[in-house]
């Protein structure tokens, strides 16, 4: 086969100036970490002199200092110096300085970049030891409960060696054992475990059922991961059903006997045309709709007249939603079907699979009409939050992973996190050649195939890296044809995870995996794969994220080990199709299928990864920008449920919401605003509404001649005595229940609140067309509804109480 190398001349412009100026802010903060762990390491011989026992009591040492007005920060460098001398006599392992420096900075509140195999969970340990003796506790998030329960038990015996209490979260402790871990000076958990657990203890209607004791601080292992990659999802604990089950059958059968597009590209723009098709696809945005031949098949299928009148709604995203799940999302790639029985999401940037999560706004439903499983009914949110929002609750956050300098403009903007980039202990040796680009896929699988077929004979370990499900089993295939033994790591084959990834190492092991195989799985080499020239990483493709890119090539070359690292690319991929494809198109017709392989193409690749994460910070800038409205909403009612849940009773505030009832009903009854003239029987008519017996209601006669101020103070006296009358006797029994009744209508109307919100979201961008701004639109209406939901909560209180009638015993 000719090999095309193709150079593209270009001008390159010197900007010495910018980038030595980033160079040196770089190089300014890597010698201040520098110095810090140079403090650590002289307290070496004196912590190397100490008996275990001695060792062990520093911990109630720095308390006491800590109590006696030290700060961690003086604490630093001979805490860290204990617990890495603990480190070493616990699990023979003492941290190197470059792992002291990114466990300052970690302590700083930023983010340590470390490649893979400089050790990021022993670094971890100092900072965590540090700030755990603050007694508030610290919370360790990883991505999976696996590695939360390897973690707690591996690195669990330094911190208990010292003295310090240690717990594990999951999924499936109860309300107590959640609690006993959460008291402990270290918590080991999950982000999406932790973000739960903190919505449930804000739904709780006793003190005595929260789990949590406060956010002090977090230490997150794959901080890109949990802050960027699932920022996108916000986390949402639903109830109630919405009986719809039977629009997704309908609309899903009728997606189905829909013709596809056809397009016509212009040979200039290289822009598709839909010429024929009940249905668009936009490949770019991922976003699909009827054509005008699909809404006219539409309106005879569902034997209407006009699809887009105001009362066909629902069904025209019902409609919506069934055009994606049937001609966008893919099975194997995005989700796979779990025993035939469910539809189980596959997430994107780890290749794992997510049981327990769903689709929202009715996308998973859609999928479960196009797989035919069982349809869970669709729910009311009963309470939600970005983990963007989530993790800016915590006082102090830090975090550590191989891949987060790309995306560090959105964790300073979004967190206030610097990205560190410390140095590896030893020079990484592993070679990342260039891509290598086919036309077409067929021609990319056979070449990458070749490859793997020529490195299994010379006895070279290789990692085949796919993005999704379906590509590890294609290549699978084609591996059985060569008679090439491998080992298959997917989302449906993860039970043998461990076992797969402690062979990957040895000569001659084949393993194809997805993207599972990209974070927190260390590949050790054997001596004699070392000599073989370490692990080979073959991508299949490129993902949309360079950092999911860097995670893969990063399986090679840890520690100083040979190994290198190469991608395979076709204009098939979706990457190329939706950012790219169309320009390199040309030049392969005039070479045919030939490969060609040039820095400039792949240069083009890495700029159409920058469109994608561009496009994506976007997103999740939105989502927040959204999110911070219900943020500030959620805070206030956070807040007030916590006061209510601590109080002892309510009785007082109830009172203020009575006043404010009144007052709400004095405003409503206004025949003049700026005279403030009461219209009395209005007012008369309001307040026997509310429920005041027939005997105790405020005659027309008792306001007559009265100003608004004395109107209601009158009105608030008469109301709260003969309320404080009817409850003397049973006064100490019926406080408990105030207090539920309170936070019962607060809980009800914050949920109804939440809908509607998602609603007004969900419809606000039509603002648009009127050139209004979208989010202050949604700002301002945000406001409003808020403002009408605690004056509803006030009067829903205020006429539930006041209808209470007390039932004396003799009366019973």
């Amino acid at each position: 086969m000719v090999k095309y190398s193709i150079v593209f001349k270009r001008r390159t412009y010197i900007m010495a100036g910018i980038f030595g100026k980033l160079f040196s802010e770089e190089q300014r903060e890597l010698s201040a970490l520098e110095k810090i762990a140079d403090q650590v390491l002289k307290y070496e011989p004196e912590m190397q002199a100490l008996s275990d026992d001695e060792l062990r009591a520093k911990t109630d040492e720095y308390r006491k200092r800590i109590a006696d007005g030290e700060t961690v920060d003086d604490l630093l460098p001979e805490a860290f110096a204990t617990a890495r001398e603990a480190a070493y006599r616990v699990i023979n392992e003492k941290p190197y300085k470059v792992q002291i420096m990114g466990s300052v900075a970690m302590h700083k509140g930023d983010i340590s970049e470390m490649k893979t195999g400089e050790g990021k969970t022993l670094t971890a340990t100092m900072c965590v030891y540090l700030n755990a003796l603050a007694g508030q506790g610290v919370h360790v998030i990883t991505v999976n409960e696996y590695l939360a329960g390897r973690d707690a038990a591996w690195m669990g015996e330094i911190y208990r060696f010292l003295g310090l209490t240690v717990g594990v979260n999951t999924r499936d402790l109860k309300p107590r054992e959640k609690r006993d871990a959460y008291a402990c000076d270290i918590t080991y958990t999950t982000n999406s475990e932790l973000g739960f657990d903190y919505l449930r203890d804000n739904m709780v209607t006793e003190v005595e059922d929260r789990v949590m004791r406060g956010l002090h601080m977090a230490v997150i292992d794959e901080v890109d991961s949990v802050l960027i990659d699932e920022s996108r999802t916000p986390l949402i604990i639903s109830g109630g059903k919405k009986q719809t089950a039977n629009l997704y059958i309908q609309s899903d059968r009728f997606v189905k006997t829909l013709i596809a597009p056809e397009y016509e590209t212009d040979k200039f723009t290289h822009e598709k045309t839909l010429i024929s098709g009940d249905y668009d696809i936009d490949e770019k945005t991922r976003q699909i709709m009827l054509s005008e031949e699909g809404v006219h098949k539409a309106e005879k299928f569902f034997k209407i007249k006009n699809l887009y009148d105001i009362e066909h709604t629902q069904l025209v995203h019902h409609i919506n939603q069934a055009l994606k799940a049937n001609y966008i999302m893919m099975r194997e790639v995005e989700y796979v079907v779990s025993d035939e029985k469910e539809i189980v999401i596959v997430d994107q940037f780890t290749g794992r699979m997510m049981p327990g999560r769903a689709y929202s706004d009715g996308l998973h439903q859609a999928i479960e009409a196009k797989e035919g499983v069982p349809i869970k009914e669709e729910t009311s949110t009963l309470a939600t939050i970005t983990y963007q929002n989530f993790f800016r609750l915590y006082e102090k956050l830090a975090g550590m992973t191989g891949t987060a300098k790309t995306e560090e403009e959105e964790f300073l903007s979004t967190y206030n996190m610097k990205v560190v980039v410390i140095p590896t202990n030893r020079p990484v040796a592993r070679k990342d050649l260039p891509d290598e680009i086919y036309a077409h896929k067929k021609d990319k699988y056979a070449a990458l195939v070749r490859e793997v077929k020529r490195l299994y004979e010379t006895g070279q370990p290789v990692l085949v890296g796919t993005i999704a499900v379906e590509t590890s089993e294609v290549i699978s295939q084609l591996l059985n044809k060569e008679h090439i033994p491998h080992e298959v790591l997917n989302a449906k084959n993860h039970a043998r995870e461990a076992e797969i990834i402690a062979k990957a190492g040895r000569p001659k092991s084949v393993t194809i995996a997805t993207n599972m195989a990209g974070r927190g799985t260390d590949i050790k080499l054997t001596e004699e794969s070392r000599k073989l020239g370490g692990l080979a990483v073959l991508g299949s493709e490129r993902h949309e994220s360079r950092r999911i890119d860097n995670q893969l090539r990063g399986r090679s070359g840890r520690q100083g080990d040979p190994g290198f690292s190469r991608f395979y690319v076709s204009l098939e991929d979706s990457l190329m199709v939706r950012f790219g494809g169309d320009k390199l198109q040309k030049l392969f017709e005039k070479m045919g299928d030939e490969q060609i392989e040039s820095k400039a193409v792949t240069k083009s690749i890495t700029m159409a990864q920058k469109r994608v994460e561009g496009y994506n910070f976007d997103m999740r800038k939105q989502l927040l920008d959204y999110d911070d409205v219900l943020r500030r909403q959620r805070e206030i009612i956070y807040a007030q449920r916590n006061r209510i849940l601590e109080a002892d009773e309510v009785h007082d505030m109830v009172h203020v919401v009575f006043e404010k009832t009144i007052e709400q009903t004095l405003q409503a009854n206004l025949s003049d605003q700026k005279k403030q003239t009461i219209d009395v029987a209005g007012v008369v008519k309001s307040v026997e509404m509310m429920g005041m017996a027939e005997d105790k209601a405020i005659r027309a006669s008792e306001l007559e001649g009265k100003s608004y101020d004395e109107v209601k103070e009158y009105c608030v006296n008469k109301i709260w005595n003969e309320y404080e009358a009817e409850i003397k006797d049973v006064k100490r029994q019926f406080l408990p229940f105030e207090k539920t009744v309170v936070l019962r209508n607060i809980d009800r109307n914050w949920i109804n609140h939440i809908d509607m919100m998602d609603k007004l979201r969900s419809g606000i961008y039509l603002r648009s067309y009127a050139q209004n701004n979208p989010l202050q639109q949604y700002v301002q209406e945000g406001f409003d509804m808020f403002e009408e939901m605690n004056q509803r909560i006030d009067r829903e209180i205020t006429f539930f109480l006041l209808k209470v009638r007390i039932r004396k015993e003799h009366e019973a």
